[in-house]
């Protein structure tokens, strides 16, 4: 086997220096010349011009007419995305243009189109006539695509990325559904076009039936915008969305008008805004913007099941030991029974925390200065709702603390550590009777803990680690009251056993000496299996009365803390937290359960809460909520979730899904109940159904899920 570059090479340069600056690289088998200067290439064939890449059995190049004669089988790779397969071509020696016979085009590995004869022009234009366009695989015992698009001409613009149809008409599985006498979609190598995409069919017991046209529409390289009629028997409804980019963030705005038959003779809707910008010294700009015309409007149409929406803007920074940010919000609740002038609507909050290794004492300390507003639009100064707060109190506090901790490691292993907390607190009152205009407090925590962390390697490999831990803390009482806006909630956890503060914010503070106690054990497993276990309890000089019982933590002892993991190589993870009483009695527990696997998978959770008014819970609550996905077969999924309130003995929500996924089709098909109501929101059953084609754009690409066909 000889290798030709060197005649090749040879040959060029003797057909003069202008062929040889754009010369292309050819390797062949044999090679030779004739007399009147046509060169034969012969086995195993390649040709490479400009990135692009031509296979051949042979090619005969004749210098009188510049062209190719290539018999095939033909390959031809433009190193743009565009393979063409052919029995045999004629091509000019550029292969930007030419013809190919018995032809079959790939773009993008994805869009596939075969054609009796294939034509080139000016390396930009593919024609084809009497064509069968598919992104699906025809195996010989399947002949009959998923779908396919058969038309009398195709045209495909490669500078453009766009393909033109000429009298088409799309099958599914062999049978004709629509015919289009002129058709335009991109090619798999466009990100942005516009026009129509795939529509999608919803229905609901509130809404009807209705389909969804959407309409994409490009505005240049940064900015487009989707216009989505939502037509049914019950409802006409606009949906829209815009994007823009810039070179330091995006702006993303969605929204939708409907007249409907919910609220007959009332214009209904919603506008969501976001936005992202990076700002110079590594600060970070975030806004966002959440209107709703009614409380029942996103349940009924399916954007959302939030019930209080945050318009605001933040700026922060995060560094290694450095914290900042700035925020104003403004909070809108659509909760039934909660009113937005008698609770905090307009919030501000401005903060600033370093860490630093102090000088003398050692060990890493923490300096934070914050001040918040909350500001109600009610102007009563009493408690007329009876939730135990004035209906118009503003408030505004500024803060500044530092806090200190080091530790001491033993001979014997013993970890002791020191450390405290101090904060001081300024507060501006209004409009409640109950306080006075301005209030100053500052608090302190002192705290000694003692860990002794024990490890012990057992003889199947797995190491265990034991670490009993002391701790005692000690907070002088305070006489001034200050309003409390942010710690109304306490959670006790094995996050907090050892806290100085077990309050959320900085209203309250934990006061009096208290002691806390716990043991943790875990095990490591080095083929994957961890368990690990823990538990503890607080103890205290004086009750103090600052906690509920509900939240586990009233009186001189608390509930007894019990927290357990478990994960193991299989894909499960469990994660169980629960409080008990003297008398062994649940208080409080919540369970977690998650088992993920290619095939199946399914996450649980358990929720038993006591009732407290305090926390506005006058009922005992326990719910279940449940979801999951198994793979049924090669290309179907199903999927399921559901929530079960024990206490109310009804249904929440239960919804149950069906995917089914090739390398050309994504179909989603979904069947949801939410039952639930009040005096705005009414149950609901919603039917939805999308489809979304491979090789159509860069909408859906299934080449991952690309079958082999079987022998």
């Amino acid at each position: 086997m000889i290798r030709a570059r060197t005649l090749l090479a040879l040959w060029l340069l003797a057909a003069g220096p202008a062929a040889a600056q754009d010369a292309a690289t050819l390797v062949a088998d044999r090679m030779f010349l004739t007399g009147t200067g046509t060169l034969t290439a012969e086995g195993h064939v390649e040709v490479f011009f400009e990135g692009a890449r031509l296979t051949a059995a042979a090619i005969v190049y004749d210098p009188a007419s510049d062209n190719l004669t290539i018999r095939g089988p033909v390959t031809l790779d433009d190193g743009r995305g565009v393979l063409l397969m052919a029995d045999g071509a004629t091509l000019s020696r550029e292969m930007t243009d030419g013809i190919l016979d018995s032809a079959r085009m790939v773009i993008n590995q994805q869009m596939q189109i075969a054609s009796n004869r294939v034509v080139r022009e000016a390396g930009r234009y593919t024609r084809m006539e009497r064509v069968v366009a598919s992104a699906c695989e025809v195996c010989p015992s399947n002949p009959v695509p998923l779908w396919e698009i058969r038309a009398e001409r195709v045209t495909h613009d490669q500078e453009e990325r766009q393909l033109y149809f000429d009298h088409a008409q799309f099958r599914v599985i062999g049978v004709p559904i629509f015919y289009a006498p002129w058709l335009r979609m991109p090619d798999p190598t466009l990100d942005r076009a516009t026009g129509f995409l795939l529509p999608g069919i919803r229905s609901t017991s509130n809404l009807g039936v209705g389909v969804k046209v959407p309409y994409f529409i490009t505005l240049g390289d940064s900015r487009d915008v989707t216009l989505t009629p939502y037509l049914s028997g019950r409802t006409t409804t606009l949906e829209f969305r815009y994007r823009q980019a810039y070179v330091n963030g995006r702006v993303e705005v969605e929204g939708a008008v409907s007249r409907d038959d919910v609220l007959p003779d009332e214009t209904r809707g919603y506008l969501f805004g976001t936005g992202s910008f990076a700002l110079p010294d590594n600060f970070q700009l975030t806004g966002e913007l959440r209107i709703v015309s009614d409380p029942a409007y996103l349940l009924d149409y399916g954007v959302s099941d939030d019930d209080r929406l945050r318009s605001g803007i933040d700026i922060t920074r995060t560094r290694r030991n450095e914290y900042i940010l700035g925020s104003i919000a403004n909070y809108h609740s659509i909760r039934e029974g909660e009113g937005n002038t008698t609770t905090p609507t307009a919030l501000g909050a401005l903060v600033y925390e370093r860490r630093f290794a102090p000088a003398y004492l050692g060990g890493e300390g923490g300096f934070r200065f914050q001040t918040n507003g909350f500001y109600r639009p009610s102007d009563v100064d009493i408690d007329t709702n009876g939730d135990g707060v004035a209906d118009g109190r503003d408030v505004a506090r500024a803060s500044i603390g530092l806090d200190w901790r080091r530790n001491w490691v033993s001979d014997g292993g013993l970890v002791f550590s020191g450390m405290f907390d101090v904060t001081s607190s300024f507060y501006a009152i209004s409009q409640d009777a109950a306080f006075p205009g301005t209030v100053t407090r500052s608090t302190a925590s002192l705290g000694a803990e003692l860990r002794w962390p024990l490890i012990k390697a057992g003889a199947d490999g797995a190491a265990h680690v034991l670490e009993p831990v002391a701790q005692i803390v000690w907070s002088p009482e305070s006489s001034e009251t200050v309003p409390n806006e942010d710690s109304s909630l306490v959670e006790f956890d094995e996050g907090n056993l050892f806290s100085l503060d077990r309050f959320a914010g900085l209203d309250l503070r934990e006061e009096g000496l208290r002691t806390n106690l716990g043991l943790a054990w875990t095990r490591y497993d080095p083929e994957g299996w961890n368990l690990s276990l823990a538990g503890g309890r607080v103890f205290r000089s004086r009750d103090l009365g600052q906690f509920t019982e509900s939240s586990g933590l009233a009186g001189t002892a608390s509930d007894w803390l019990v927290s357990g993991q478990v994960q193991t190589p299989g894909g499960l993870n469990f994660v169980g937290r629960a409080l008990f009483a003297d008398d062994l009695s649940l208080t409080r527990n919540s369970l977690a359960l998650a088992w993920q696997t290619p095939d199946y998978g399914v996450t649980a959770g358990y929720l038993m809460l006591e009732s407290d008014l305090a926390e506005d819970r006058p009922e005992d609550t326990q719910e279940v909520t449940l979801a999951g996905y198994w793979q049924m077969s090669e290309g179907w999924r199903g999927r399921f979730e559901g929530r079960h309130d024990f206490t109310a003995d009804r249904t929440g929500f239960a919804g149950l899904g069906f995917e089914y996924r090739t390398e050309c089709a994504l179909i989603d098909l979904s069947l949801s109940r939410r039952f639930t109501s009040s005096t705005s929101v009414t149950p609901t059953t919603d039917f939805n159904l999308s489809v979304t084609l491979g090789g159509i754009g860069s909408g859906y690409d299934g080449r991952s899920y690309r079958r082999t066909c079987a022998r």
